[in-house]
């Protein structure tokens, strides 16, 4: 096609522009595609916040120059009180869309990003993880302009999200989602991002804000103990393959059959 761009060395791309001049900053400064994308996964957490965050998994298939393809699955398992019993007990046959108990699985993203990393350090790289994050401390902390594709999605049961704790200070105005173009600060993100540059990665499963996050969902009532944080691990398992004509194709594997297991109290 006329329009394809071709890049000579390497290219970065991502659902919204800040996100993208991170992965561009990053590979001018000498970094790998992992720590491109590392950075790049950090700033839309921040700047992208209806369809990125850090409470959500990782799924990475990553390509070796000699061809070889490895799979990261950062897929969090269900907490250890998210049991058929605990839910009916609630009143619910099914797990509800909002509140405390939807939080049932551990956020395994960042343990994705930290295997991740490992593995480009394995490759050579060079750049310390206060770099790949500057640009997602800078825009939580001075704030960023509302995406239109943000301002456009208006979550279902928004009013029942305003009561959640943290939200309405952050993602609405006047009771109504921030417009697009308004300025949206997160200090509270920020300061996560920072502890992590700080403090490395495996902080949040394991260190001060695996803690202070343990006690915040144990206090909301949500079924992810310190226990779950504290076990939780990225994987590298075989990816999916498949042989068509000139080419082979590579997918993740579900994680279902191996992570989301029923738990029942008997």
């Amino acid at each position: 096609m006329a329009e394809t761009a071709v890049f000579g060395h390497a290219a970065v791309a991502a659902p919204h522009w800040p996100a993208s001049e991170t992965g561009q900053r990053v590979l001018a400064q000498g970094g790998n595609a992992l720590e491109a994308t590392v950075a790049m996964a950090a700033t839309i957490a921040v700047t992208y916040p209806h369809n990125n965050s850090i409470g959500g998994d990782g799924f990475w298939l990553i390509a070796e120059r000699n061809g070889r393809v490895h799979f990261i699955d950062a897929c969090g398992a269900a907490g250890g009180k998210a049991t058929v019993a605990r839910y009916r007990e609630a009143g619910y046959d099914r797990v509800p869309p909002h509140g405390s108990l939807a939080a049932l699985t551990v956020p395994g993203a960042i343990s994705g990003w930290r295997l991740a990393l490992e593995m480009s350090a394995a490759f050579g790289s060079t750049l310390p993880l206060r770099i790949l994050l500057e640009d997602a401390i800078r825009h939580a902390r001075d704030g960023v302009a509302v995406s239109s594709s943000q301002a456009r999605i208006e979550p279902t049961e928004f009013a029942g999200l305003l009561t959640a704790p943290g939200f309405a200070a952050t993602f609405s105005a006047d009771g109504k989602p921030l417009a697009a173009g308004r300025t949206m600060i997160q200090p509270a993100l920020g300061a996560t991002f920072e502890q992590l540059a700080h403090a490395g990665l495996d902080d949040f499963y394991r260190g001060d804000i695996a803690r202070e996050m343990a006690a915040d969902l144990d206090r909301l009532g949500s079924p992810i103990l310190r226990e779950d944080l504290l076990r939780h691990e990225a994987r590298l398992r075989p990816p999916l393959t498949l042989a068509i004509r000139g080419a082979r194709l590579f997918c993740s594997p579900p994680p279902t059959l191996c992570d989301w297991r029923a738990r029942s109290d008997g």
